[in-house]
């Protein structure tokens, strides 16, 4: 049986939120930067979604069917493509058509919801899983967490929503001596497979790849798959699994990796040890070799494999537990625009923007970050959340209001009715004792008009 080689790739864009000032809060509750957004995801779709969906149409289309890959794509830039760029949303159709990629599952807001709410988790998985049979006529089999975030008591959840397979990081902390290159299960869920990053490869091409100080540049396909082979020497398979702005904007095309991606399949396929597979493919082609054990969180993010990129300081602590307790005011808010607001506040992206680390990740944290600091991305979004805060307050009394002008005017009503319901009672006691004293009437009439006449004697 021939090894297996699993690219994922994830898309997202975040809702990038506006300057917002103290001075706003309460007058204007338009929170995002348009313009940006708007900028930045047509750039984007220039430099990496358009060309590269191209490539992979083409390579699929020359391998016949042997080349295959798989996506996530988050429910917010699926948004965006369909205000400002809605080719994209084409071209991944037409890859959709080919029935070489699928399509996976996650949070629709690209959410830390499975770390605060099971029931907000639940929803957004389920808005998502909707939004990605709409967009692309396919049901998403197979999950993935935002930024692989995943823990037992996580799996346990996703298994409950009926996924029998799920991506995440291969964290050295947790693996400790096991090799990333098999499958696992879920230690509170045995019959969920998990498919575990392979970090080093992955980031060969996510990050090192245009690097000309990395003493193994430039790198080639021949190259790569060398390195594949003696990863996966005594190993099954190998998960690529990278952002997928890697291609054209994160690693410009001028690095030659567009170059590079459209000869790796060539030069795998050839050589014949590996086969191309997606997620799902994979967790049917391979069993478990055992569980894994992860009692805590992780995730692909920095060299610590958790979630301190998103909850590692008290700044990020805070925004994130006042918004996570509105869970409960809005659930008894009708209100649209409210929810939606409510999971674009989720993405973890304005958290990763308050990330404070500035050692061996911070370069990369940067790079990412819209703001000079990570207190100006707090301070920001704070005042953002203020006022949502207050328009939320607004809803639930405005909602209370119309609660208690109901309640009222049902009790009005009863009133109302109870004594219309006397006022006919009384009429038809009346009406029947009419009736009753009319009906007497006409009988006496009766017997008496049915009495004979007495005949009277005349006497002379």
């Amino acid at each position: 049986m021939k090894k297996s080689i699993c690219l994922y790739f994830q898309v997202h864009q975040p809702s990038r939120l506006r300057l917002y000032r103290f001075f706003d809060i309460g007058k204007d509750s338009h929170y995002y930067d348009d313009f940006a957004n708007r900028t930045i995801l047509r750039r984007v779709a220039q430099k990496c979604y358009l060309p590269m969906n191209a490539l992979l149409l083409e390579m699929i289309g020359r391998h016949k069917g042997e080349f295959k890959v798989a996506f996530s794509i988050s429910g917010s830039v699926l948004e965006q493509f369909d205000r400002y760029a809605p080719e994209v949303i084409e071209s991944f159709r037409k890859l959709a058509d080919t029935g070489c990629v699928e399509f996976l599952s996650e949070t629709y807001y690209h959410s830390l919801a499975s770390l605060a709410s099971p029931d907000e988790f639940k929803h957004q998985v389920m808005k998502h899983k909707e939004a990605i049979e709409n967009y692309f006529g396919v049901t998403p089999k197979a999950f993935r967490n935002t930024e692989l975030i995943y823990s037992d008591a996580i799996g346990e959840m996703v298994y409950d929503m009926g996924f029998k397979t799920m991506l995440t990081e291969g964290a050295k902390h947790v693996l400790g001596w096991k090799s990333p290159n098999y499958i696992y299960s879920g230690a509170m869920a045995p019959k969920l497979k998990l498919l575990l990053k392979n970090s080093s490869l992955s980031d060969d091409i996510a990050f090192r790849f245009s690097d000309k100080n990395w003493p193994d540049w430039p790198l080639t396909g021949e190259k790569y798959l060398s390195w594949i082979k003696a990863a996966a020497q005594n190993d099954e398979i190998v998960n690529l699994f990278m952002d997928y702005e890697t291609f054209g904007e994160h690693q410009k095309a001028q690095s030659g990796i567009f170059d590079f991606m459209r000869y790796l399949p060539d030069v795998v396929l050839k050589d014949g040890e590996f086969e191309f597979v997606t997620p799902s493919q994979a967790a049917r082609k391979h069993e478990s070799v055992g569980v894994l054990d992860v009692p805590d969180p992780i995730s692909w993010a920095d060299e610590e494999r958790d979630v301190t990129a998103w909850l590692g300081n008290e700044l990020q602590n805070d925004a994130f537990g006042k918004l996570y307790d509105l869970g409960e005011k809005l659930s008894i808010v009708n209100d649209e625009a409210l929810w939606s607001d409510y999971g674009h506040l989720q993405e973890s992206d304005h958290f990763y923007y308050m990330c404070t680390k500035f050692f061996s990740d911070g370069a990369v944290h940067k790079y990412f970050n819209p703001y000079d600091t990570p207190y100006e991305a707090f301070i920001n979004y704070m005042n953002v959340l203020s006022d949502f805060i207050l328009r939320v307050d607004d809803a639930i009394s405005v909602s209370d209001a119309k609660f208690a002008a109901v309640k009222s005017e049902t009790k009005s009503r009863a009133k109302s009715s109870a004594k219309a319901s006397s006022a006919k009672s009384s009429a038809r006691t009346k009406t029947v004792k009419a009736s009753a004293k009319a009906e007497t009437a006409v009988k006496a009439a009766g017997k008496k008009a049915a009495a004979p006449k007495k005949r009277t004697t005349k006497t002379k």
